[in-house]
Formats: C-alpha cells, structure tokens, sequence
C-alpha cells in the first residue's frame, strides 16, 4: 500500500488495484477513512481521526490523486 502523503497524525494511502469509485485512505494512529477523489466524500470511517489536514492537502493536489489511482488501478476508472 503506497503511502502518498503524511501529515502529523494522519498519512494518505491508496491500495493497489482497489475498487471503484476512486478513493484514498486516511490512516491514523486511532482510526482510518476512505474518502472519494472526486468529491471527497467520507464514505466509510472507523474510530477517531481528525480529517481536516488530509482533505485540505487532497482539495489542492486532486490531479495528483487521480493520476496515482489510475497509475495503481492498472488503468481502470
């Protein structure tokens, strides 16, 4: 699992052929979300995480994102 960014309490990862729609991980020390890249909705969360720095970071580099998923997915939208 690629890590693509770290923050003070949190890191933004992707998985490796993961399913659709394209989505990133915020992983902490006490909890983790899954969050679109198109919208960056929330769909799945799990113990406490303070999201705050990780969607900012993800709102200005959403290219970057998406490219990192089509690079990972093999191509797949």
């Amino acid at each position: 699992m690629p890590r693509l960014m770290r923050f003070s309490a949190s890191e933004i990862a992707m998985f490796f052929a993961d399913h659709n729609p394209p989505h990133f991980h915020v992983l902490g020390r006490e909890g983790a979300a899954q969050v679109r890249i198109d919208t960056l909705e929330v769909t799945q969360l799990s113990g406490k995480l303070d999201l705050r720095e990780a969607l900012d970071w993800a709102a200005k580099n959403r290219p970057l994102l998406e490219a990192k998923w089509d690079e990972l997915s093999g191509g797949q939208p």
